[in-house]
């Protein structure tokens, strides 16, 4: 059930009408999430920056998604398990792949370490250790791109947790007839 309401650009603050207005002159159109964040000018700049900064991470984009997946999983998103499922098969990834990384998962090893860690930076961040750190470094992983996740599991608990309490959920299929 919906519980914020998409905006309008005319609907919006000031500061929101004038991202809203831009955003709809590159694209055409803004998403039901950005248009619902538009009730607070600093949590749509604030996200518009962070997802725009997201978009340099060293870490490949079907590893990405694969994170994305598992972190969703935790968080309970459906509109986010959605489009980060549309945004793994674009990026190449298999159904069993799929799978994999919605269980915080993946076949290879240093996949896994590092997915394996992105749902720990979520659910139990205190409990991460030197020897966790190690490992991804033995695995390959630079410091870099270990930082990286913790960006990248911040920006899907943002997006999860406001889809959550807007009541943003996946349009119903529509059957073929």
């Amino acid at each position: 059930m919906r519980r914020l309401t998409a905006l309008e650009p005319e609907q919006a603050p000031d500061k929101s009408r004038e991202v809203l207005n831009e955003i709809i002159g590159r694209r055409g159109s803004v998403g039901e999430m950005v248009s619902t964040m538009a009730h607070s000018p600093a949590l749509l700049e604030g996200y518009l920056s962070f997802s725009r900064a997201m978009k340099k991470v060293k870490i490949p984009r079907p590893l990405s998604e694969k994170i994305s997946l598992a972190v969703q999983e935790w968080i309970g998103c459906a509109m986010c398990r959605e489009a980060h499922t549309a945004g793994a098969r674009a990026a190449g990834l298999s159904e069993s792949d799929i799978a994999l990384a919605r269980q915080g998962t993946s076949t290879d090893a240093r996949e896994a370490a590092l997915i394996g860690v992105a749902v720990r930076v979520l659910v139990e961040p205190s409990s991460l250790t030197d020897e966790d750190v190690a490992g991804l470094r033995e695995h390959g992983w630079s410091d870099r791109v270990i930082a990286e996740v913790v960006g990248l599991v911040t920006l899907n608990l943002l997006t999860g947790a406001f889809n959550l309490l807007a009541g943003i959920e996946p349009k119903a299929a529509t059957p073929a007839s």
